[in-house]
């Protein structure tokens, strides 16, 4: 069935919080671990509806974002989210006292019941009204960003499509796309961090109820995390030492090439002097090269191109209106992972489907491995490492996509990979200083983003641009105020996917079938339990950054 063929229908929360309570009930007075499993397969598969409605509600919404009923959806979805929650969470609780600890703990393994005793030290019903709120908050945020209508080039653009003109050879054009785009989010001030200031105290409150110091601790536990604050200080500590070195070095080798002594922001993107390598074909022609690459790529990734091909579950197209961001999602009653991007005309079009692709093929993979949708779900960390370590292993074929300019797409992507780390540590950075220091004004929240940015892209000058030069830009991204302390997550996974990069460049095969591995434990153990079982090196091993990043340095000092 076709994406858009799929029925939705509003959830019935009554007669799902009714049968959730009934499973409730008959877990708790079940006479055998096997009962109390099978009682768990029902929960799942009730849960599973609901997910289910929720995810097409919010790719419906995405890919038009004024659709009026769809709006309404996922207003909807705002208030009742934290009762589903509640709902969930009082089940997950008699699993966790089950009577039949041992034999749980044996079917299910022991980071699962770390999981749900962290869902549990996160939520209580005293803070389903702040819940709601936040939630609101975020989707009047994700509106306003996805208002975007700004004249440029004899077009009106969105976000994505304006971030085009970023790239482009002509110096005066990159300057004038980045002011144009701060004048929008100028014109946003007031509101946006109107939103942000409410939702730091939002979240601080509802770390305050549940008895922690402040958000930062809270969000850790929320995101399931294995390592803690102090690890990652030491990993900053790290790129500090060995990856800011290293930009600074190929940032000005940058600066030379494109002939430029007196380098600003609005150069950052641009990094070859006779152009950026861009795809050849619009977004119909590449979707069939994908299906293309990932038919010979391997037998599972060929059956789940040819899926998602049949099943159009792909939006890739930009176009004013739908929401600005790129993800993947698995709408679990189907089984059907689904693909959502803003292609512009740059290299980031394939860099993104091959991410995505990634995700997909982990969630594709996993459903049909293990048994229990709850098993399924990697730690973030391993999540963005399916995604990011695909973008490398593709390589084989990106001359479908760049024909001549697939070496330039190779370098620009191992380059990209050593810019990205500090900056995703200064996203994360950010929101644990913010989030320290609740009651920060605006002005001290700018100023610190201003002082990071500083601290870890030190080839920065933003001059005179607007936004960006008053320190508003940590608005533009998205995960700071909708996804809070996600970004540490990509710092992790980039240095994973950069340790199957060295290898796909030693040994092909070996680095599939070790990506295959690493795919396919999905959710049974932590990332650092993960990194171990796969014959990894972790980052936050003291030490280990310098390690991870010489192979691909040297092959991008070589070229």
């Amino acid at each position: 069935m076709k994406l858009m063929e799929i029925p939705y229908k509003r959830p019935d929360v009554d007669a799902m919080l009714e049968t959730c309570a009934k499973l409730t009930a008959d877990f708790e007075n079940a006479a055998s671990a096997a009962e109390q499993i099978a009682i768990f397969k029902e929960f799942e598969t009730e849960k599973g509806h609901y997910l289910t409605y929720s995810c097409l509600s919010n790719i419906r919404n995405s890919v038009d974002t004024q659709d009026p009923f769809y709006i309404e959806e996922q207003a909807f979805y705002d208030k009742i989210d934290p009762v589903a929650t509640q709902c969930f969470n009082t089940f997950t609780k008699k699993v966790i006292e089950s009577k039949f600890q041992a034999e749980l703990r044996k079917e299910f393994g022991d980071y699962f019941f770390d999981c749900l005793e962290m869902e549990q030290k996160s939520f209580s019903p005293d803070i389903m009204e702040l819940m709601t709120e936040e939630n609101a908050l975020c989707s009047e945020y994700e509106q306003l960003y996805a208002s975007a209508r700004i004249e440029f080039g004899g077009k009106i653009c969105n976000i994505s499509q304006l971030s085009a003109f970023r790239q482009s050879p002509d110096r005066a054009v990159r300057k004038a796309a980045i002011e144009a785009e701060g004048k929008f989010f100028d014109s946003l001030q007031d509101q946006i961090e109107e939103i942000y200031d409410r939702l730091v105290k939002n979240r601080t409150k509802q770390a305050k109820i549940l008895g922690y110091e402040n958000f930062v601790e809270l969000a850790y536990i929320r995101r399931h995390r294995s390592y803690t604050k102090e690890d990652v200080a030491k990993f900053r500590q790290q790129v500090l030492e060995v990856m800011v070195p290293k930009n600074l070095e190929y940032k000005k080798k940058q600066a030379a090439n494109i002939g430029i002594e007196d380098f600003k922001f609005y150069d950052d993107d641009f990094f070859f002097a006779d152009g950026n390598p861009m795809p050849k074909y619009n977004t119909a022609q590449i979707l069939k090269l994908a299906q293309k690459m990932f038919g010979e790529m391997s037998a599972e990734t060929k059956e789940l191109i040819d899926l998602m091909i049949e099943n159009d579950l792909f939006d890739i197209e930009a176009r004013n209106g739908k929401r600005n961001a790129g993800y993947c999602v698995t709408i679990q009653d189907f089984g059907y992972p689904f693909i959502f991007s803003n292609s512009n005309g740059t290299s980031g079009d394939i860099k993104t489907l091959t991410h995505e692709c990634g995700h997909a093929l982990a969630a594709y993979t996993t459903q049909k491995l293990i048994e229990y949708p709850a098993l399924r779900h990697a730690p973030m960390e391993a999540c963005e490492t399916h995604s990011m370590s695909m973008e490398f292993l593709t390589s084989p074929w990106h001359h479908l996509f760049f024909e001549e300019d697939a070496a330039k797409y190779s370098e620009h992507l191992a380059k990209s990979a050593s810019y990205f780390i500090p900056y995703s540590v200064i996203v994360d950075y950010f929101q644990e200083l913010v989030y320290s220091n609740p009651d920060w004004t605006k002005e001290e929240r700018n100023h610190a983003w201003l002082e990071l940015e500083k601290q870890f892209r030190p080839y920065i000058d933003f001059a005179d641009l607007p936004f960006y030069s008053r320190g508003g830009g940590w608005q533009r991204q998205i995960h700071i105020t909708c996804m809070p302390f996600y970004y540490i997550d990509y710092s992790i996974a980039q240095t994973l996917a950069i340790q199957f990069f060295a290898l796909f460049l030693k040994d092909k095969e070996s680095a599939w079938e070790k990506y295959m591995k690493f795919v396919k434990i999905g959710g049974k153990m932590n990332i650092d339990q993960t990194i171990e079982a796969c014959g990894l090196t972790s980052p936050f091993t003291p030490g280990s950054l310098a390690e991870i990043c010489q192979p691909v340095y040297e092959w991008i000092d070589s070229l």
